[in-house]
């Protein structure tokens, strides 16, 4: 993923959309080889963001 590419705060929460996942505003991340693994992944991304959040306001 070039520098351009990363995920920034402002596209959280990642959704699942069948085998793809998009940013909130609809903007396409990346594929995943199912649904089920799409949603994992948008799960895992928005938990691992949520925390990366929480630890910034009890630093």
């Amino acid at each position: 993923m070039g520098k351009d590419s990363e995920l920034k705060p402002d596209d959280f929460p990642i959704v699942a959309d069948k085998d793809k996942l998009k940013t909130h505003k609809g903007e396409h991340v990346a594929e995943a080889e199912s649904e089920q693994i799409a949603d994992e992944i948008a799960d895992r991304l928005n938990e691992h963001a949520h925390q990366e959040e929480q630890d910034r306001w009890s630093a």
